[in-house]
């Protein structure tokens, strides 16, 4: 699973570009990873130029959002 890990986020759109089934969407000042589309080919992890993106295991992912 891709997540966005902070909020550093330039908008230059070079995950977009890479991204081979347009799972990633930019919008004035957001950007939003589509999951049902995603294919964890990591491919936006790699060009994002300021670590925005992060591949995560599912279990961590659960983990993540569970609130104790």
């Amino acid at each position: 699973m891709i997540v966005i890990i902070n909020d550093k986020c330039d908008f230059c759109g070079a995950c977009v570009a890479v991204c081979p089934v347009d799972a990633i969407e930019l919008a004035e000042a957001r950007i939003e990873i589509i999951q049902p589309r995603c294919i964890d080919c990591e491919l936006c992890v790699w060009v994002c130029p300021v670590e925005t993106l992060k591949h995560i295991e599912a279990e961590e992912a659960c983990a993540a959002t569970t609130i104790a």
